[in-house]
């Protein structure tokens, strides 16, 4: 026990022990001395700024990353066509999927028709949306640089792909929606999400393209 002490003791002297009794999330202070914030008070946002800097003085790479320009290269007026293109293929293909399911429940052929439309949308829009991340891809180091980034793009590519067959298979194929159809249409659901969570990332963790106004 008095080993585990003296320990614990030593490493509270080198600052590897934070978040001691008297410590003000508002400041980060405890007994009137700065602390290193502890990952259980992570949610502060002082500590959250304090983290993220040490993570930077510690790995390198993060810090080469983050010196590389994320801005949008592809944008009208500082906005991002990526961003604004993105929810038109998104909006679609949760509609599909609505399409499918409501001509599920009733056997309307109005939902076959909605439902291939909604599709042949999604997919069109989704290749114009897919061509400019492509570009903000390849063209911008710091984009380039982030493995969210591939991340995004990788599922944005394979809902592309499903997009098409899902149109493809209906319009060329004639294939029954139940259940190919609302299969595909569960998986492009799917992979919205998923590639709508890398992209989130890259601008709420990352802060691509984002553009800092001047004005209050």
């Amino acid at each position: 026990m008095s080993d585990r002490g003296g320990g614990r003791a030593r490493r509270i002297e080198r600052g590897e022990i934070a978040g001691t009794a008297g410590e003000d999330c508002r400041d980060g202070k405890a007994g009137g001395k700065l602390a290193e914030p502890e990952p259980a008070r992570a949610g502060c946002p002082a500590n959250r700024r304090a983290l993220l800097e040490t993570a930077k003085k510690k790995n390198p790479v993060i810090s080469k990353v983050e010196e590389k320009d994320a801005s949008s290269l592809v944008a009208v007026a500082g906005h991002p066509l990526h961003a604004m293109t993105v929810h038109f293929p998104i909006a679609l293909v949760f509609g599909t999927l609505g399409a499918d399911i409501f001509y599920w429940w009733g056997a309307d052929p109005f939902w076959l028709r909605v439902g291939l439309w909604t599709t042949g949308i999604a997919f069109f829009s989704a290749i114009a949306a897919g061509l400019i991340g492509s570009a903000e891809l390849f063209l911008v180091p710091g984009i380039r640089a982030r493995v969210a980034s591939w991340a995004h793009a990788v599922a944005g590519m394979s809902l592309i792909a499903v997009c098409g067959a899902n149109w493809g298979g209906r319009y060329f194929l004639s294939i029954e929606v139940l259940p190919h159809g609302l299969l595909l249409s569960l998986i492009a659901s799917v992979l919205t999400g998923l590639a709508g969570w890398h992209g989130g990332k890259l601008i709420f963790d990352h802060g691509v393209g984002l553009m800092v106004s001047s004005k209050d």
